[in-house]
């Protein structure tokens, strides 16, 4: 009878720790994904058509912007802060970056191409 139990109790211990053995063997390669960790945003490719400053506005012929899921096109975006302008002028090559925001697309980072 003292054997029965003393096996019935190994069986136990065994099933309750053989799960925690794998997650100690095999931790994550990547972290879990959370809501608060942002996506990269990639950089899109365009070329400058029309500046309106007093608007914050920008008109950009643009490749594929990943981020908005939105195929090559030239449309108008705002821009985050007026100063992001600097020099540029219509006809630059330019890298930036878009988002969506409250209707509108916002344009949080240009830097002169390459």
């Amino acid at each position: 009878m003292q054997h029965n139990r003393i096996t019935a109790l190994s069986a136990i211990c065994l099933a309750l720790a053989a799960p925690l053995g794998v997650y100690a063997a095999d931790p994550p390669t990547t972290p879990p994904s959370t809501s608060a960790q942002p996506a990269a945003v990639v950089m899109a490719e365009g070329e400058v058509r029309k500046i309106v400053r007093d608007n914050k506005k920008i008109t950009i012929k643009h490749g594929e912007i990943k981020n908005l899921d939105m195929p090559p096109m030239t449309m108008v975006f705002v821009v985050k802060d007026v100063a992001m302008f600097g020099a540029l002028q219509a006809g630059d090559k330019i890298r930036f970056r878009a988002e969506k925001d409250k209707g509108s697309y916002l344009v949080t980072d240009i830097q002169p191409s390459k």
